[in-house]
C-alpha cells in the first residue's frame, strides 16, 4: 500500500485506519505500508522501518522507535509534537544549556562521561515536561499556547532555545507568563551533536 489515506480528510482517515487494522487481522497476510504520516505508521505497523534519503535509519517496534530512537532524525520523526532538542555541553557532571543547567544522574554518567566537554543534544518529549516542579527544572517564558480541550501545548523560550510542553487543559498559564517546567532524571535522551547518534536513553524505556 502506497500512502492509501493521503487524500482523505482527517475524520475519514481515522475511520479508514481502523478498517485497515480489522482487515489485516481478518486476512492475516503480511502487508507493506508506505507512509509519510508517523501516526499511520505507529497505529498500523507491527514493525516500522524509518528511511531517510533511501537509507534505513532504524527498523524496530513502534514502542522502541518512540522510547529508544537510534538518532536525531528518528527521535524528531516519531511523536507529536516532536521531541524537544536542546544544545548542551557536558561540563563535569552538569548538562549546560543556554538557559539552564541540570546535573547528570549518577546511573547515566558512565555512558556519557566520554563526551566530557563535547557538544551534545538533550532530547525531551513534551509530555515529560510538566508544570509541577521536579528534581530537574527549567525556567521558561510562555510564548504561544495551543488549547486542545483536555490538554494545552505550551511553546516556551528557555534561554536561546524553544521547548514544547504538554499540560492540563485547565491550566491557568497564559502567554507571557514565566513557568517552571519539571522533568525527572530518567526522562531525557542524549545525542552526539556531531554524529547525531543516540548515546543515552530514558531509563523507563523497554529493555533499559
Amino acid at each position: 500500500m502506497d500512502e492509501p489515506l493521503s487524500n482523505l480528510d482527517a475524520k475519514l482517515r481515522v475511520q479508514m485506519r481502523a478498517e485497515l487494522q480489522k482487515m489485516h487481522r481478518r486476512l492475516g497476510v503480511t502487508t507493506v505500508y508506505v507512509t509519510h504520516d508517523q501516526v499511520e505508521a505507529m497505529t498500523l505497523g507491527d514493525r516500522i522501518v524509518i528511511m531517510k534519503d533511501g537509507i534505513i535509519q532504524q527498523a524496530d517496534s513502534p514502542l522502541n522507535l518512540y522510547e529508544r530512537p537510534a538518532n536525531l532524525y528518528v527521535a524528531g520523526f516519531i511523536g507529536t509534537p516532536s521531541m524537544n532538542f536542546i544544545p548542551v555541553t557536558l561540563q563535569e557532571n552538569q548538562l549546560v544549556a543556554s538557559g539552564f543547567q541540570v546535573e547528570l544522574p549518577e546511573d547515566r554518567r558512565g555512558e556519557v562521561m566520554p563526551y566530557q566537554g563535547k557538544s551534545l543534544v538533550l532530547g525531551l518529549r513534551p509530555q515529560d515536561l510538566s508544570e509541577a516542579p521536579s528534581s530537574l527544572n527549567l525556567k521558561a517564558m510562555v510564548e504561544v499556547i495551543e488549547p486542545l480541550g483536555s490538554e494545552n501545548y505550551l511553546y516556551c523560550s528557555v534561554g536561546r532555545d524553544m521547548v514544547a510542553a504538554r499540560v492540563d487543559g485547565r491550566s491557568p498559564v497564559r502567554a507571557g507568563d514565566t513557568v517552571t517546567l519539571g522533568f525527572k532524571p530518567g526522562q531525557f535522551h542524549l545525542f552526539d551533536a556531531e554524529s547525531e547518534q543516540a548515546i543515552s536513553h530514558a531509563r523507563n524505556s523497554e529493555g533499559a
